[in-house]
């Protein structure tokens, strides 16, 4: 896409939802790194529904640990992959009471030295807690650079460092939650809704899918 087309683009996503924000629940920068941590391979709807009232009493590391494995395990079964996202947990509490006073820390570098953060879920603290403007890159992510031109990149951090370079400095803060919701909704992997995107004559991807009251009758 040309400079303008993407400005464009970005500025019709803001208009559709001015101030978009994670559909995780959290109360915290500690219970949001959880939550991000947890979401790995599985959807928000079932993190939330995990976290519910997990987080009504465990919002700091120590009470992480206080908890215990089991009783996290207890808590976030349903979730794909938990007992070594429990495992995770619990050591990167363990590190965040012994090496950072109990808080988490604003840095990417600290941040990806925890078990089970990797430099997806640091942005996403990042940007959620701390209002760095960082763009963790997901599935819908990378898919909606790559299908519409945005951001073509052949793994996850090309895609990231384009995105991070040619975005336009007043949608940076928010262009992490409006590609993931478009991702999400919108620019669906199987089956797009060209139809209703905001942004689909300004799109790369061909041809454009129809409506389906569209779509030929046999």
């Amino acid at each position: 896409m040309k400079r303008a087309e993407i400005f464009e683009f970005y500025r019709r996503l803001a208009e559709g939802d001015p101030a978009p924000e994670t559909e995780l629940t959290w109360k915290n920068p500690y219970t949001l790194l959880v939550a991000v941590a947890l979401s790995a391979q599985a959807t928000d709807v079932s993190v939330n529904k995990a976290t519910a009232t997990l987080f009504e009493t465990v919002d700091t590391p120590a009470r992480m640990l206080a908890l215990g494995e089991d009783g996290l395990k207890a808590h976030i079964r349903t979730i794909g992959l938990y007992n070594m996202k429990a495992r995770n947990v619990i050591a990167a509490a363990c590190i965040l009471v012994d090496e950072h006073g109990g808080e988490v820390p604003r840095d990417r570098a600290a941040l990806e030295a925890l078990p089970g953060v990797g430099r997806k879920t640091a942005n996403v603290v990042l940007n959620v807690a701390f209002g760095e403007e960082t763009i963790a890159v997901d599935t819908h992510i990378f898919r909606v650079a790559n299908r519409t031109g945005l951001a073509p990149g052949k793994d996850v951090r090309a895609v990231e460092d384009q995105l991070v370079k040619v975005t336009p400095a007043p949608f940076r803060a928010h262009a992490h939650h409006w590609l993931i919701l478009h991702g999400r909704y919108v620019c669906k992997a199987r089956r797009p809704e060209c139809w209703r995107c905001v942004v689909a004559e300004l799109c790369r991807f061909q041809p454009k899918t129809p409506a389906p009251s569209a779509l030929p009758t046999r």
